[in-house]
């Protein structure tokens, strides 16, 4: 999508126009592949680097246009979302101490990033997914106000003709529809680019997709979604709902998700990856083409393939097979996907040497990977690490084990070895491979948001407890050691200032309400058995119509003839309410000046939280 000039395809002449350029690529390739004039050597390597962009409270600050400009550097790119940006590296040869360099570039794009932002009163902060989004933080006047993203939503809405149905299960569960695709814009990753001989393309792509499982487990960063507990890494499901253009009654046939680990070992050439990509899924965007591919070969040119790329754009394998062309040469890569943002630069660059020693260390007796190992126990792996982490079990080769044991007995040896063999630094192996083995055996991003998150739970409301958390995590990245390092946070730690309180900061949302047809007895024990002094009355459309009090419904309690009384007759209609969004000293005059001491608090109309004097 690194194209800015998009349509949508609609016309009959511009989609055959497009699919004509696109057919043409394919061949490009297969000729430049025949005729040996893909890169070989030397290998390089790649990033890129989404983050979040929160204001003084933590919560997402959607100015990224402004922060743009304010940047002014043409590694720095829009995403979806109006709160993240994308910062992208140059590639380096994978030799010396190229990760120690990519690491130190990082930093000051991320230092600039953070100048500019300061500007405007903005943070930065890395994470899959940022601890104090909300369901507000994903409608659609958030999206970032450029034409592509516009499209690209239209365009796959168009495909659907319904709403995304999200559900995601873990320790707790979301289950909800949403009417776009601003849902991605929830995740943030550190993507990794490795450049692959063309003669042995698809034998190292099964062995990606083979590793992907254990190296994931290792990385994890992104348990939490609107302050629930889900997957370790929850944008793996995600990211795979929020973008799927298959229609709920076409799930369950044998149509992939453009989000997807693939359903089978890949054979073949490389374009056959694309050609399979292709045919799977059409293509619903379009951009102006002045050269014919072929031609441009046959002149001496080397093709960029744009039509080729743009489709590529439009499908996400978690491992991405992407064409380039660098200083007029053309070259393959494999694009690693699934490695959430965060928690530090120093975590990323050492989950990226992890990955490059394992897809550079393989010994031999796992080439042809696809001949010995059945792909469902692969893809199994993949979505068991995404759930679970470093709990995970492993089906490798041919047995169980315990992604500690994985991950320290074979695999960092592995990647010690295949980075020896490309001539990395031995400072730079032993720094990054450290912090993956101090990781797995003490805390990664997920279990430190995670247990951090239950303490902070133990003495604040959800909304408050998410912003802590995004602060705290802020502060320790500042810092800028592993994760491995950081303490669990307590359950006494606070915003930085009490002032930007409001009320979803302090309100109860496991509410107990009643209907206007339910019985006093109903009500009576309700009352008793929670300890609540107070219930709503809600209708069918999770609106508020009434409320009932212990003193409206005590002296009822030795009436049994009343009992079989509907709450109906006695509710009290006459409501004072507020928005989630009001301050707590707002909430506090409220219930002074009408002498109460129970707030229902609603959205949209809706019941979602409640306060009493207890709260405040």
């Amino acid at each position: 999508m690194g194209e800015l000039n998009v349509t949508k395809l609609s016309k009959k002449k511009d989609r055959a126009n497009y699919i004509h350029h696109l057919l043409n690529d394919i061949k490009a390739l297969d000729i430049m592949i025949n005729k040996g004039m893909i890169e070989e050597a030397p290998i390089r390597i790649g990033a890129e680097q989404e983050f979040c962009l929160v204001d003084n409270t933590f919560l997402p600050h959607n100015n990224a246009l402004k922060i743009l400009e304010n940047i002014n550097d043409d590694h720095f790119t829009t995403e979806i979302g109006n709160y993240n940006l994308e910062a992208n590296l140059d590639p380096l040869k994978l030799e010396g101490d190229c990760f120690s360099k990519l690491h130190k570039q990082l930093n000051l794009l991320i230092k600039k990033a953070k100048t500019a932002a300061e500007k405007e009163d903005t943070k930065i902060v890395l994470a899959g997914i940022l601890p104090s989004l909300t369901l507000d933080s994903v409608s659609l006047d958030k999206m970032t106000p450029i034409k592509r993203y516009e499209v690209l939503n239209e365009a796959i809405k168009g495909t659907r003709k319904e709403d995304f149905n999200i559900h995601i299960k873990g320790v707790d569960e979301i289950n909800f529809l949403h009417d776009s695709v601003m849902l991605e814009g929830c995740n943030t990753s550190f993507q990794m680019h490795l450049q692959v001989n063309p003669k042995n393309f698809t034998d190292t792509y099964n062995w990606a997709q083979a590793i992907s499982g254990p190296v994931l487990s290792a990385c994890t960063n992104s348990p939490m979604l609107f302050g629930k507990e889900l997957w370790n890494e929850t944008r793996i499901a995600l990211f795979t709902q929020s973008i799927d253009t298959r229609t709920n009654s076409f799930v369950l046939n044998e149509n992939q998700s453009r989000v997807s680990f693939g359903n089978k070992w890949q054979t073949g050439s490389v374009t056959d990856i694309f050609k399979d990509n292709i045919s799977r899924f059409r293509s619903f965007l379009t951009t102006e083409f002045t050269k014919n591919s072929v031609d441009m070969i046959d002149k001496g040119e080397m093709p960029k393939l744009r039509a080729l790329g743009l489709h590529n754009g439009t499908v996400y394998p978690w491992n991405r097979v992407c064409y380039g062309v660098s200083k007029n040469k053309p070259h393959l890569r494999i694009e690693n996907r699934y490695i959430p943002a965060g928690p530090t630069t120093a975590d990323e660059v050492a989950n990226m040497v992890f990955w490059v020693g394992i897809m550079q260390g393989k010994p031999k007796r796992y080439n042809n990977i696809h001949k010995t190992w059945d792909f469902k126990d692969t893809k199994s792996n993949f979505f068991n690490a995404a759930r679970y982490g470093m709990a995970t079990q492993f089906y490798w080769d041919g047995k169980y084990v315990s992604s500690h044991n994985l991950i320290l007995d074979e695999l960092l040896p592995m990647a010690y070895k295949g980075l020896y063999s490309m001539g990395v630094s031995p400072k730079d192996a032993e720094y990054y491979l450290k912090i993956i083995k101090d990781r797995v055996r003490g805390l990664n991003g997920s279990e430190w948001l995670i247990r951090s998150y239950r303490h902070l739970k133990k003495s604040h409301k959800r909304y408050e407890a998410m912003q802590i958390l995004t602060s705290k995590l802020h502060e320790k990245q500042e810092r800028g050691y592993p994760v491995s390092t950081w303490r669990v946070l307590d359950e006494r730690e606070d915003l930085p200032s009490e002032k930007d309180r409001i009320v979803k900061h302090i309100m109860n949302t496991d509410i107990f309400s009643v209907d206007k047809d339910d019985s006093v007895e109903l009500v009576l024990n309700m009352m008793q058995w929670k300890e609540i002094h107070h219930l709503p009355v809600i209708n069918q459309e999770k609106e508020i119509i009434g409320v009932l009090s212990w003193s409206d419904v005590k002296p009822l309690l030795d009436q049994k003839s009343k009992h079989d009384m509907s709450v109906g007759r006695i509710m009290k209609q006459d409501l004072v309410i507020i928005k989630e969004d009001c301050s707590v000293s707002e909430a506090k005059q409220l219930m002074k000046n009408y002498d109460i001491n129970f707030l229902p608090v609603t959205k949209h109309n809706k019941l979602i939280g409640l306060i009493t004097n207890n709260d405040l």
